[in-house]
């Protein structure tokens, strides 16, 4: 569903009615589109709904409305306006839109006082709030891992440029009261999005370049990468066993390049180390005897690490049953190229000297999955790197192939993998573009090494999160109490030690015990990440969830760059002398102390942990006993901690671990409710809904309630147990029997006293 429209200047504008909210505008010279090279590869999913579009022209002006929205279109000059459904403006044009494919393109908003901004995925790790902010929106090494060209802002409107091409933005840096995007190359094309707010922006968004992707369950607990230096199967054994021997859970074992016969092998006839990594053909596919059958027998996943130099541009044209494209040539594509896009870690190199003509690159990795490999890591190499002296195999210069050849990697990847075993894929990559959310993980890089990394990967992370892409983390610090306390509060959680000595029991034994305390909070915090991360790729809102998209309604949390929401309800902060308190009551988790919100206070916290932790008042949090790995299973225990404030509620999501049929609805939701009254407070466990596939038949549930008030259970019949120093009434083993569990909760006497200072690992404790 569309319009061409010829406007007064002798070009045309196309508008595409996507959905009531949603819009695409190109501008060309002819009443012909060529498509965007992100759509034809199924990144960007540019088809209409069916709905009704109400078309009204006045003058030179047309209009066209829905039910949520209506946009503006000026005959003259193409320049566009945005209206929510009340009518009121949220985004318009400011200067006549220019568009030339070969000339590149240039198009300007007006800016208005309210308009705070917020996306544009890893382009700098300074700052989340961007008014006032320009830069390029180039994939660079160490600068701009993962660019988006997404904005929104706290108005209602979302901005989604649907090009590859180098360009710029500047958010009302040079104009304050102007967004600018330009480019020396590329047609105009871009989405218009209307929303409520910014998470319902963040679905539109999603919904267009695709919902972030749901990991395997074990991906959501600790990765850890070998030393890369001459690692063979014993040493890599021996560390997975000393992770189980020491009691610290761990489910991915990673292989840095010397896995590989040839160290830093790009070409698709790369082999197993032969002498390091031997698989004898006899006992390929046993369970037993071979490093792969060990490391799976106790309960790792192995992940291995590549590089790729491949043209995938050949096997995406092949996908679409297109004839060959042209012969290649060798011209420069970017005028300034040579001034603003060295890169001084990589060299540009010609991909096709190992290009397989008709081979997709996943093609010789099956072997390896086949060997045990479950997932992967793509090093920036060359999926970073600039080649301005070439053409690819779809006939695009370098400059406009440039920023899309991380997504493809990531698509060929994961979808490969799916494709080959049935099973999601877990794949890590630190370069992306638009659409890197529906497949693949990231890390921040090789930058914790820098000055100030860890706060520079934690802002990128958050960016990420404002830009559509949910699973990120970065190798974590674990030679810092701070490193570790926000590592393990990341998406991810990942150690690399590459070229050091980084196994947790090597860092003393307070770092030792720090670490591992930290590994057993997160794993006891897994069905709360991994409902989040459902949530994640149902709607695109993060489990890392920035301040100003946790509280929209307050401009301070823009100011607060090193903290953040994990989920609904913990508060994570690191790196800096101070914590931000938004509206409402809060709890120190480490000491019980109460906090009220809307202020600053000192971050603060004992001496044996790494960084502020606070717990949202009315917090409903659903924990399971630790275990050395997660892997696919669900407990059949899930021990509910609860926060009592007002009405809260929290939905337990659930599924076989592994597979796609989450896709299809294969999901168990439990819904966890709590309801303040005068006497107390209710609590109701809704039975599960929904199924999948190996799901526990039998379900019991324990509440621990957290409370300055002493507490007591109304109902006589259900044993239950009053902890008067934790201030902690714990009711146990409350099976499912089909019908919704229901208690009654009764403030006995109120002491206006805060929880005890008391050693969290009494708090967290596992039921005996």
């Amino acid at each position: 569903m569309f319009k061409t429209i010829e406007l007064k200047n002798k070009k045309f504008l196309r508008v595409d009615f996507i959905n009531p909210a949603v819009y695409r505008i190109r501008l060309g010279n002819e009443n012909a589109f060529e498509e965007n090279s992100l759509v034809r590869y199924g990144i960007v999913n540019a088809g209409c709904e069916d709905f009704q579009v109400k078309e009204t022209a006045i003058r030179d002006r047309i209009s066209f409305s829905t039910e949520k929205s209506a946009i503006n279109v000026s005959k003259k000059n193409g320049m566009a306006e945005l209206l929510n459904s009340h009518g009121l403006s949220l985004l318009s044009g400011a200067l006549d839109p220019v568009s030339e494919k070969s000339k590149g393109f240039d198009i300007s908003f007006n800016l208005d006082s309210s308009d705070r901004l917020y996306g544009f995925g890893d382009e700098t790790r300074t700052k989340i709030q961007k008014r006032g902010h320009k830069n390029k929106i180039v994939v660079m090494n160490f600068a701009s891992y993962c660019p988006v060209p997404f904005v929104m802002s706290k108005k209602g409107w979302g901005l989604f440029l649907n090009t590859t091409f180098f360009h710029y933005f500047d958010a009302g840096a040079t104009d304050p009261g102007m967004l600018r995007f330009y480019s020396e190359k590329g047609g105009l094309d871009y989405f218009m999005i209307a929303g409520d707010s910014l998470n319902d922006i963040l679905e539109k968004y999603c919904g267009i370049t695709g919902k972030p992707h749901l990991l395997p369950k074990w991906g959501y607990g600790l990765t850890y990468i070998c030393d890369e230096r001459n690692v063979n199967a014993r040493e890599m054994l021996y560390e997975a066993y000393e992770f189980r021997r020491q009691g610290i859970p761990c489910d991915t074992i990673g292989l840095e390049p010397d896995w590989m016969e040839e160290h830093y092998d790009y070409s698709v006839e790369k082999q197993w180390d032969n002498k390091r990594f031997h698989i004898p053909f006899w006992l390929k596919g046993r369970d037993f005897a071979t490093f792969d059958a060990a490391l799976k027998n106790m309960k790792f996943k192995l992940s291995l690490w590549l590089c790729c130099d491949y043209d995938l541009s050949e096997y995406e044209e092949t996908l679409l049953d297109r004839e060959e494209t042209k012969p290649i040539e060798t011209q420069n594509g970017f005028s300034d190229q040579e001034n603003i896009f060295q890169d001084p870690h990589f060299y540009p190199q010609y991909l096709d000297k190992i290009t397989k003509r008709g081979e997709p690159w996943f093609e010789h990795l099956k072997k390896f999955v086949d060997d045990g490999a479950a997932a992967f890591k793509l090093d920036g190499a060359n999926q970073i790197c600039f080649h301005p002296d070439r053409k690819w195999k779809n006939g695009m210069e370098d400059c406009e192939m440039h920023n899309l050849y991380p997504t493809l990697l990531n698509k060929q990847m994961s979808l490969g993998f799916k494709e080959h075993t049935g099973r999601r894929s877990m794949i890590f990559t630190s370069g992306g573009y638009a659409g890197i959310q529906r497949y693949s993980a990231t890390w921040a890089g090789d930058t914790i090494s820098s000055e100030d990394g860890d706060k520079r990967a934690l802002v990128s992370m958050l960016n990420h999160g404002l830009s559509g892409h949910s699973n990120v983390c970065s190798d974590m610090e674990v030679w810092t109490k701070p490193g570790v306390h926000y590592g393990f509060f990341q998406t991810l959680s990942e150690v690399l030690s590459w070229h050091m000595y980084n196994q947790p029991w090597f860092l003393g034994e307070e770092q030792a015990e720090l670490f591992k305390f930290y590994a057993r909070l997160r794993y006891k915090l897994i069905p709360y990440i991994y409902s989040y991360a459902h949530i994640a790729a149902q709607t695109g809102t993060p489990v890392m969830r920035a301040m100003p998209l946790a509280f929209p309604d307050d401009d301070r949390c823009d100011d607060f760059i090193h903290q953040y929401m994990f989920g609904d309800f913990f508060l994570v902060a690191a790196f800096d002398d101070n914590v931000y308190l938004p509206e409402g009551g809060w709890i120190d988790f480490w000491t019980g102390e109460t906090h009220h919100g809307s202020q600053v206070i000192p971050a603060r916290f004992p001496e044996n942990r790494g960084g502020p932790l606070f717990v949202k008042a009315g917090a409903i949090i659903p924990t399971q006993a630790v275990k050395n790995s997660i892997g696919a299973d669900t407990p059949e225990e899930i021990i509910w901690d609860v926060y009592p404030k007002g009405k809260s509620e929290f939905t337990l999501c659930e599924d076989d671990g592994e597979s796609y049929d989450y896709l299809n609805g294969k999901i168990a939701r439990t819904r966890f409710e709590c309801a303040e009254n005068s006497q107390g407070f209710t609590i109701t466990i809704h039975p599960r809904t929904g199924s999948y596939n190996k799901m526990p038949a039998k379900r019991t549930h324990t509440i621990r309630i957290f409370s300055n008030e002493k507490l007591c259970l109304k109902e006589p019949d259900i044993k239950c147990n009053y902890d008067s120093a934790g201030k902690i009434l714990s009711i146990e083993e409350l099976d499912e029997n089909g019908g919704a569990i229901s208690l009654d909760i009764i403030r006995n006497k109120r002491t206006g006293k805060p929880l005890k200072n008391k050693p969290f690992n009494v708090l967290i404790a596992n039921k005996k």
